[in-house]
């Protein structure tokens, strides 16, 4: 069987914006508990240390503390989920870190997900899609970029067209959970434990500064020209 080559090689200390979706654009998160369960996986999957997550949700049903998360794999700065596909931004911080990180976290998330809707076969279209962040226009825009996804739920053509109703976009992004967004504009929750904000830029100067940013972008349709094709995935 041919493996396929990756045109990207991942260098230490880069930052890549790293996403997949599931195969024939096929519906990877069905209700509640499967988002739950990736979301798990992106802190535990990032772990140098193997665990098993049938021992961490046993321990968190009983009301016990995580385990000691020890040294991560890569640095998170952003996440977030749709329902068939997720986007990531991260930091290579060792060597094939990344990829065991993707690795793990695919195959975690592919077996569980068959198992409890009793498929078989290939969940993801092939192995994870990557893109070097080479440039500082692109990493800021990718803070806005990734955690405005959710919107297409709401309105699929705001990218081409513009936002129609922005209150109601600014809404629908406080009460989605299934992203950053929230550990970006003051929630305490324990996934914000995911991210490693201290590995990247300071591009915000505090949680207003963070939305104003965010929802200048909303008012725009998405940019045209190189950018704009690094960022129409």
């Amino acid at each position: 069987m041919l493996r396929m080559i990756r045109k990207i090689k991942f260098s230490e200390g880069e930052y890549y914006h790293i996403y997949n979706r599931g195969v024939d654009k096929r519906e990877i998160f069905m209700d509640k508990n499967d988002h739950e369960r990736f979301v798990l996986l992106l802190e535990y999957a990032n772990l140098f240390e193997a665990v098993n997550i049938r021992n961490i949700l046993n321990q968190l049903n009983q009301g016990l503390p995580s385990v000691n998360r020890g040294e991560t794999l890569v640095d998170i700065g952003a996440w977030c989920l749709m329902p068939n596909h997720f986007h990531l931004l991260v930091r290579e911080k060792n060597d094939a870190g990344l990829s065991k990180f993707l690795s793990k976290l695919q195959t975690g998330y592919s077996m569980y997900f068959n198992k409890r809707h009793d498929r078989s076969g290939a969940l993801f279209q092939g192995s994870f899609k990557a893109e070097h962040v080479d440039k500082d226009e692109y990493l800021k825009y990718l803070y806005s970029y990734i955690h405005l996804n959710p919107i297409k739920l709401i309105q699929s053509d705001w990218k081409d067209n513009g936002i129609y109703d922005l209150e109601r976009a600014e809404l629908y992004l406080e009460e989605y959970s299934y992203s950053s967004y929230l550990d970006y504009v003051g929630s305490d929750r324990k996934q914000k434990i995911i991210l490693n904000k201290e590995s990247f830029p300071e591009y915000f100067d505090n949680q207003t500064d963070f939305k104003k940013n965010i929802f200048e972008w909303l008012k725009f349709s998405l940019p045209r020209g190189d950018l704009g094709k690094k960022l129409s995935t």
